[in-house]
C-alpha cells in the first residue's frame, strides 16, 4: 500500500481543465491546447507522497529546469511555451507554473548513469550488470564508471515502482529508431549537465529524463537536471566504497527510516509528518543545489 497520504484537491481556475495529479506536479490544460503544469511543494519518499511540504520546493525544481533548458538548448528542444501566469490562476502559481506544448510522451523513464549506486549498484552486486549492461569487476558504491550508460526503466503510476528494463525492451515498446535516439539524447543530455556541474564543484551521478513528440522531433518534457530528478554530490566529498553526501532529499529519506520517526517502510501505515528541522535541513539542500550550479542566489 502506498500513494497519497493526505491527496490534495485539483484547484479550479477559469479556462483551465485539470488533467492529473503526479507526486509533485499537477497538470491542466487550456483552452489552446497547450498544457500548464504547477510544481507543488509536495514531496515523496518510498513511493509515498508525504503530508508535509518543504517550502519552495516547486519554484525551485521550475526556475532549475528553465535555466537548464537554456544550457541545453543547442542539443535538444524544450516544452515550455512560457512561464505567464494564466488569468485567473491563484497568485502562488508564480515561478511554479509552466505552458508547455502538449507532446506524444514516450512510456520510458529514460536514466544515464555515470556513478553507480542506488539500483544499479544492487543489480550490479547481483549479476555484475545494470540493465542487461555487463560492467567491470570490483566496482563499489559511488565508482565512476568507464564511461555514462543508459539504463532505461518503465514509468509507474502515483505509488508504484519504476522498473528497470533493457534497451532491448525500450525498442521492443517504442521501435528501434525512436530507442537509438532515446539513447542518443539521454547520453548527450548527461555528458552536457555532468560538466556543467563538474565546474561547479558538483558531480551528476545519475539523472532521469522524459521525453515526448512534437510531430518528428523528439523533445524533452518535464524537469530536467534538477535533485527530484537527479543524484548531485559534493565532488571534494566523493569518497566510493560508501553513501554520498547529497544535494536532494536523502535528509527527509534517513529521518523516515531513522528510530527517531517510529515508522517502518514494511509497515502498511503512512509515513507520519515531518519535523520542522527535517524540513528546514531538506529545504536547505535544494536551495544550495540551486546556488551552486546557477550562480545566482535564491530568493
Amino acid at each position: 500500500m502506498s500513494g497519497f497520504v493526505e491527496k490534495p484537491e485539483p484547484i479550479e481556475v477559469p479556462g483551465l481543465v485539470h488533467l492529473h495529479t503526479g507526486k509533485v506536479r499537477d497538470l491542466y490544460q487550456n483552452e489552446a491546447g497547450d498544457l500548464v503544469m504547477v510544481a507543488s511543494d509536495r514531496i515523496s519518499a518510498y513511493d509515498w507522497v508525504l503530508p508535509t511540504e518543504i517550502p519552495d520546493k516547486g519554484r525551485i525544481l521550475t526556475q532549475l529546469s528553465l535555466w537548464w533548458f537554456d544550457q541545453l538548448a543547442d542539443l535538444i528542444p524544450n516544452h515550455v511555451l512560457g512561464t505567464d501566469l494564466p488569468e485567473g490562476a491563484p497568485a502562488d502559481w508564480q515561478g511554479r507554473a509552466l505552458v508547455c506544448k502538449s507532446l506524444q510522451m514516450l512510456p520510458v523513464e529514460c536514466v544515464a548513469r555515470g556513478y553507480l549506486t542506488g539500483s544499479g549498484l544492487v543489480e550490479y552486486d547481483e549479476t555484475r550488470t545494470v540493465c542487461g549492461l555487463a560492467l567491470p569487476e570490483g566496482l563499489v558504491d559511488g565508482s565512476e564508471l568507464p564511461a555514462p550508460i543508459f539504463t532505461p526503466a518503465t514509468k509507474a503510476a502515483v505509488g508504484e515502482h519504476d522498473e528497470n528494463v533493457s534497451y532491448e525492451e525500450v525498442a521492443r515498446q517504442v521501435g528501434a529508431d525512436t530507442a537509438a535516439r532515446l539513447r542518443q539524447a539521454t547520453l548527450a543530455v548527461y555528458s552536457r549537465g555532468r560538466d556543467i556541474a563538474r565546474d561547479r564543484g558538483i558531480i551528476l551521478a545519475d539523472t532521469k529524463f522524459e521525453f515526448g513528440f512534437d510531430g518528428e522531433a523528439l523533445v524533452i518534457a518535464d524537469e530536467v537536471l534538477t535533485p527530484d530528478s537527479s543524484r548531485f554530490w559534493p565532488a571534494d566529498e566523493w569518497e566510493p566504497g560508501r553513501p554520498q553526501p547529497s544535494y536532494d532529499k536523502q535528509f527527509m529519506r534517513d529521518w523516515l527510516t531513522s528510530a527517531d520517526s517510529g515508522w517502518s517502510r514494511k509497515s502498511e501505515q503512512p509515513p507520519p509528518p515531518l519535523p520542522e528541522q527535517v524540513v528546514s535541513a531538506t529545504r536547505a539542500k535544494y536551495v544550495e543545489a540551486y546556488e551552486r550550479l546557477t550562480g545566482t542566489s535564491w530568493s
